[in-house]
């Protein structure tokens, strides 16, 4: 993770200061508990969970700076729902709930806010190509209140909030964006 901080910096200087930072990337690999190893489970962990920590510690100093910010890390509901198939991926989204509550206990003197959010299924090209079909996003919107499929759009507006102003005073909080499963 030693590329993390110069490319911080890069892009706090490019912009002025750094005040907000979306932490989003995932893979979300179906793997059987009895097929999971120590470099599957390392590779998830890294992928899912460990860049958010080490990003975020990069530009808390520019935050600072600043006068404070915000910082939005994405879970998911999956750790919730009992998805026997993604062992790894769930245990790193369910850290990413526990590392947004440690951060902002820490970076709230600071004026810097730590939320997350906690999409449902959002289908993307990679998961219809790789394991959901028509069949598994109509089962979904059956859970679902809310008759949509969710797609990464649908992730822009909480975003946009907790990275504003208008959530000043929301910090350690998991917001759920899934039409209403939960």
């Amino acid at each position: 993770m030693q590329a993390v901080k110069p490319v911080v910096d890069q892009a706090a200087e490019t912009i002025g200061s750094l005040s907000a930072l979306i932490n989003n990337a995932a893979r979300d690999d179906r793997q059987p508990l009895e097929e999971v190893t120590e470099v599957s489970w390392d590779e998830s962990q890294a992928v899912n969970l460990r860049h958010l920590f080490f990003v975020s510690q990069a530009a808390v100093p520019h935050m600072r700076r600043a006068g404070g910010g915000s910082i939005v890390n994405f879970s998911s509901i999956a750790f919730m729902l009992n998805m026997g198939e993604i062992p790894a991926y769930a245990t790193a989204k369910a850290g990413i709930v526990g590392l947004t509550k440690s951060l902002a206990g820490k970076l709230g003197p600071d004026n810097i806010r730590v939320n997350a959010v906690l999409p449902g299924m959002v289908v993307t090209e990679r998961q219809k190509k790789l394991w959901i079909n028509d069949a598994a996003i109509a089962g979904m919107l059956e859970k679902q209140c809310l008759k949509h499929m969710l797609v990464a759009e649908d992730m822009v507006g909480p975003c946009l909030y907790l990275a504003s102003d208008c959530s000043a005073r929301m910090t350690a909080q998991a917001m759920i964006i899934d039409g209403g499963v939960f």
